[in-house]
């Protein structure tokens, strides 16, 4: 009997901008539903770049990461749905009765008629810096992400990393900081265009094909200076140092994932138009997906989170409409419009 009660329609694990819009629009097709992660805060690969500007979402203005997974996490949960942090699900298994059983690395079990997986690139690391003993430097002034820009405001800064974040990290925090070098092992930068040229056209040092070769520290708990050398030539240069960010990438891993059946590639689930993977009953959303249209944008996850639930919906109940309405006729939001004072009429309809 429990287990009866227990039963969503939906479970989305993954609680970044894919599970959480999944949710959402979960709400709107009137589902039960539950949305699982690994993590202790939704936000998913957001939260490692919460000061960056995101640019390219419908309809907003550039808005901080940190601001747009607050966003995203207040319309989640618009609909009220179950929400489960810090259990990474280890296992799926279907049931006698066509129902799905999902297990965590604790223990503790969750049973659902369909599941979306908008796992992203599964759990993810942080590439750290291969030196000995730096770890030790991770309390204090070495850095993998960049949380606060203030910060630094008046620090000596080297920045280590060729990718999109080094580049946007480098650009926001030349303006604040009393100086900048930027290191890269290669001559080529991974970051936009227009970014890497506004990184190099200021008044911070870019130094390639460069890479940390050491840390010093006068006190042992700080480090005050950092020794890089040149790739090709072996040419060394000590740099006084406030702080060290490093962005070397992630290290994604999917786990027990790739035990599940799912038909997968080396980065991502192969799923049809509709989002639905060769497990009947179990659709994807977001950048675990690789379908012949897909976009990889934030805009595009969203897009994926809607076909993936409009099927789970239609899994559930073939009859059922093929969409949701738009908002503006959705009972669902009649409420929800009359809090907000909005869309009432005089005689309160």
């Amino acid at each position: 009997m429990s287990e009866q009660l227990d039963l969503f329609d939906v479970t989305i694990i993954g609680g970044g901008p894919a599970g959480m819009y999944t949710a959402f629009y979960s709400g709107m097709r009137d589902l039960k539903t539950k949305l699982i992660d690994a993590n202790e805060r939704l936000g998913g690969r957001l939260l490692i770049y919460p000061e960056k500007m995101i640019w390219d979402v419908g309809g907003l203005t550039p808005t901080l990461g940190a601001k747009l997974i607050e966003q995203l996490v207040q319309q989640a949960k618009t609909f009220d749905p179950t929400i489960v942090l810090g259990q990474q699900i280890v296992s799926l298994d279907r049931r006698e009765d066509g129902t799905f059983l999902l297990t965590s690395a604790t223990g503790e079990r969750h049973w659902t008629r369909t599941v979306v997986l908008a796992i992203g690139y599964g759990i993810l690391e942080l590439a750290k810096l291969e030196i000995e003993g730096a770890d030790r430097f991770e309390v204090t002034n070495l850095h993998y992400t960049v949380q606060g820009l203030e910060e630094f405001r008046g620090k000596r800064v080297l920045i280590s990393g060729g990718g999109d974040s080094a580049v946007d990290w480098a650009n926001a925090l030349e303006p604040i900081a009393a100086s900048l070098t930027v290191v890269h092992r290669r001559d080529q930068f991974g970051g936009h265009e227009r970014n890497v040229k506004k990184m190099k056209s200021s008044a911070a040092a870019v130094l390639t094909p460069y890479a940390i070769e050491s840390l010093h520290s006068a006190n042992g708990r700080d480090i005050h200076q950092a020794a890089i050398a040149h790739i090709e030539s072996g040419e060394r240069k000590l740099l006084d140092v406030d702080a060290v960010i490093v962005n070397h990438g992630l290290r994604y891993n999917f786990g027990p994932v790739r035990d599940w059946g799912l038909d997968m590639g080396d980065w991502n689930v192969h799923v049809s138009g509709k989002m639905e993977t060769n497990i009947p009953g179990v659709f994807a959303a977001g950048d675990f997906v690789k379908h012949d249209s897909k976009v990889h944008l934030i805009a595009g996850t969203f897009n994926d989170a809607v076909l993936a639930l409009n099927s789970a919906k239609l899994y559930i109940d073939p009859e059922a409409p093929k969409v949701a309405y738009v908002s503006s006729h959705n009972a669902k939001f009649k409420e929800r419009n009359r809090q907000l004072g909005v869309g009432v009429d005089d005689d309160g309809h």
